[in-house]
């Protein structure tokens, strides 16, 4: 099938905020096989974006570079070993979609990452999370292609620089690397992560042992009380990281702001973004068509026409207030053009 180039292409329903922008180029790659193709025909070519879901990016200007939109498709059981399966996803396949063929197969590990939208491609850079486990923890490797040479490199989970929602891939210089396919270890002992009293509540709500299906079940019934729908309403999901801060920072902060939440990693005390965005009167508030959601502080939307201008203009309000009050920064999760 040959590539699809597109000129002075729009970019609405390419981004999960539904905002209005158009690429100089847009090239569409619906084969693995394409890849290749495809990276050798943007060699040298700057500036270049690589869109798989859209639904970690916020467009405030045009893009007067290539835009790629990968659409590859692909899913495969590699290797049974005796402590686990090794599975492999091409990285335009959903995410959804994936933790639910692997629960097809009776593969569990994943479940808690149920309903994250988005690409296989994007779960690595964003090590994306939720409910208590990190993509990190049964990711086994994956294959990258070296937009600037053509290179195809595999890297492992040393080479990926994985910390809290970020990885090698969304730091200086490495808008060169385009995921290609993904690959997962699952255990074959299988052990519920049950760190969220929310997921406790909602299988006793549904009278069920915890397994890996009905826990995917619940988080996903979960999300969808919490988080809006972007077919419906324009959003990106959880657009603030939560910060994570000094022990003692933290045990100061929550003497002064009794009931801030807070949780101990290895990295410092992860602080609730969400209760200081709350506290600091943002919930549910609109201007215009830029708003935050009524049912969880963390989610921007648009309601209708907001620009990603206008998102943005709000994001940075909010930054400042939480930061004024709290003296914490808190950072957007998405990618801002």
């Amino acid at each position: 099938m040959p590539i699809a180039v597109s000129e002075n292409a729009s970019l609405r329903r390419l981004n999960s905020f539904g905002v209005e922008q158009r690429a100089a180029r847009l090239v569409r790659i619906d084969e693995a096989a394409d890849l290749a193709e495809a990276a050798c025909a943007l060699r040298g070519t700057a500036p270049r974006l690589v869109i798989g879901g859209g639904s970690n990016l916020l467009l405030t200007r045009d893009f007067e570079g290539t835009v790629l939109l990968l659409r590859t498709r692909g899913l495969r059981v590699l290797a049974s070993e005796d402590d686990a399966t090794i599975v492999e996803a091409e990285a335009g396949e959903s995410w959804d979609g994936f933790v639910r063929w692997c629960l097809s197969l009776g593969l569990g590990g994943l479940e808690n990452l149920s309903l994250i939208p988005g690409t296989v491609g994007a779960s690595p850079i964003q090590n994306i999370g939720a409910y208590g486990t990190e993509m990190r923890e049964h990711f086994d490797g994956l294959d990258a292609i070296d937009l600037d040479c053509g290179e195809v490199r595999s890297f492992g989970p040393d080479d990926c620089g994985f910390g809290y929602r970020d990885s090698v891939f969304k730091r200086p210089g490495a808008a060169r690397w385009l995921v290609a396919r993904v690959r997962f270890r699952l255990p074959r002992t299988w052990t519920p992560r049950l760190d969220y009293g929310e997921i406790r509540a909602e299988l006793a709500r549904l009278g069920r042992q915890p397994s890996p299906s009905m826990i995917a079940q619940a988080v996903c019934a979960i999300r969808r009380r919490k988080l809006p729908d972007p077919a419906v309403l324009g959003n990106a999901g959880s657009f603030f990281s939560n910060p994570v801060v000094d022990p003692a920072l933290a045990v100061e902060l929550q003497a002064r702001h009794p009931g801030l939440p807070g949780w101990h990693t290895a990295a410092g005390t992860k602080l609730s973004a969400a209760w200081m965005i709350e506290r600091c009167g943002w919930k549910g508030h609109r201007e215009g068509d830029a708003g935050v959601h009524a049912a969880h502080a963390l989610v921007l939307v648009n309601h209708g026409r907001a620009s990603g201008a206008q998102l943005l203009a709000l994001a940075m309000r909010i930054q400042a207030s939480v930061a004024e009050r709290f003296g914490v920064a808190i950072e957007p999760e998405p990618t801002i053009i």
